[in-house]
């Protein structure tokens, strides 16, 4: 859920002030600290991709100002927050990420959902919407299977035209 990242853990006091940190904040969080020989920016990428969904900054400067810099995955939004508030503030923003990704993932479920009210509807927002068919059912198991059938067929054509590239 957090991840500390050293910021030119070679000076004095970093590498202990991130050790610190990591102790203080396991009773919060799952956290993790940072000390391979790669640059912050390639961390910070690093678990970007793999999804963590907050990175704690520290270093010199920080250290003497007794804060730390904490950075959102879901939005890039930087926040520098007092190191006596950490505790405090990373449930708030654990809790601020979730309900954004959640609402953000909800938004373009919505967005990518069509409504069919017959076949030729459903058969056309399967050629020409990406996405879901959210599609009246009369509970008949004729229906069914026919709508089965039918989907069946277009994703053979599906497959039939995709051809592998020439650059494969």
């Amino acid at each position: 859920q957090l991840i500390i990242i050293p910021i030119a853990f070679h000076k004095p006091g970093v590498t202990e002030k991130a050790a610190e940190l990591e102790a203080k904040l396991k009773s919060v969080c799952r956290v993790k600290t940072d000390l391979s020989d790669n640059s912050p920016g390639w961390k910070f990428a690093e678990y970007e991709m793999k999804g963590v969904p907050l990175r704690l900054e520290i270093g010199p400067r920080d250290i003497e100002n007794n804060c730390c810099v904490l950075v959102r995955r879901d939005n890039g939004e930087k926040i520098t927050v007092s190191l006596d508030e950490i505790e405090q503030k990373i449930p708030e923003l654990l809790k601020a990420v979730h309900d954004g990704l959640l609402e953000k993932g909800k938004k373009r479920r919505e967005a990518m959902t069509f409504d069919a009210h017959n076949m030729e509807e459903m058969c056309d927002i399967g050629e020409n919407h990406p996405g879901f068919a959210r599609a009246m059912w009369c509970g008949d198991v004729e229906c069914e299977e026919k709508v089965k059938e039918q989907a069946d067929r277009q994703m053979y054509r599906h497959k039939k035209n995709a051809r592998p590239s020439a650059d494969v």
